[in-house]
């Protein structure tokens, strides 16, 4: 079956759900077969996502000398949210700001979002947003518990095409710098929520991360998530003997649907098709 005959089914099986998927080989290597497309340039709610625009401008500082990466943060009851995350589990109140990106990167830590966040700067996470040429991609604001009218409607928006187009340019080593390429990418391949389309890749959640010459079971994966009410979100690249890059967003009103069950089938199908066509 064709790919997008794959995402064609996962759509159509699943009234009421608003998609956005992208799916694409990168520099060679695959079948044409393996792409495909829904929507991709619908901006849709993609929750934690833009944490990877957080993470790719602290890169930027770090590879460009204007952030040490030891630098002690502290966390700031003021910025605590529960939810995804581990540093409200633990004793320790100071991490370096490497640290604290690997919290970001490996477990979605809201608390260390928003410490982060705060040292970096909302103003620059856009600027690096726009530089990158992403239209209808964005961080908006810091993790909150609940938001108010005045508060940006919700953390974090994308299309398929364009988070794929990211994620390929991480892959390639293209994202503003090789050496900013390098860091984010060993950033995200900490990450351990493989739950949604990469789950049917059927690599070990916590392990990975490995050296790349000894990818889990032949293939390299970096991937980010994003998971709220009415959203299910994962974008990422897989690597063997080449590319695979993917992006598969969706959006439900979570008041009158409950999709999140159909949904993740529908992803964790995607994935499946993904490695055995791949």
């Amino acid at each position: 079956m064709r790919m997008q005959d794959v995402v064609d089914e996962a759509v159509a099986g699943t009234p009421g759900v608003r998609w956005s998927i992208f799916i694409t080989p990168v520099g060679g290597g695959m079948p044409a077969g393996l792409r495909a497309e829904h929507d991709a340039d619908r901006r849709l709610r993609t929750a934690s996502i833009g944490k990877i625009l957080l993470l790719a401008e602290t890169a930027r500082q770090i590879e460009d000398g204007i952030l040490d990466p030891a630098e002690p943060l502290r966390r700031d009851p003021a910025l605590a949210v529960a939810d995804s995350g581990l540093w409200q589990h633990l004793a320790v109140d100071v991490l370096p700001v490497a640290d604290v990106a690997v919290l970001v990167a490996a477990v979605s830590d809201n608390y260390a979002t928003n410490v982060l966040l705060e040292r970096i700067g909302l103003n620059r996470v856009s600027e690096m947003t726009a530089s990158l040429g992403l239209r209808d991609t964005s961080l908006n604001d810091r993790v909150r518990a609940s938001r108010a009218p005045d508060d940006p409607r919700t953390l974090s928006n994308g299309t398929a095409r364009e988070l794929a187009g990211l994620m390929s340019r991480i892959a390639l080593g293209e994202l503003v710098t090789p050496g900013v390429s390098r860091r984010l990418d060993a950033w995200l391949a900490t990450n351990v929520d493989l739950s949604m389309v990469a789950a049917g890749f059927h690599l070990d959640p916590l392990a990975h991360h490995e050296d790349p010459a000894t990818p889990d079971r032949g293939r390299r994966l970096r991937n980010k998530t994003g998971t709220d009410g009415g959203i299910r979100a994962d974008v990422g690249y897989l690597s063997a003997d080449a590319t695979l890059v993917y992006a598969v967003l969706a959006n439900w009103d979570a008041k009158t649907l409950d999709a999140t069950g159909a949904v993740m089938d529908a992803m964790r199908t995607t994935g499946l098709a993904l490695r055995r066509a791949g």
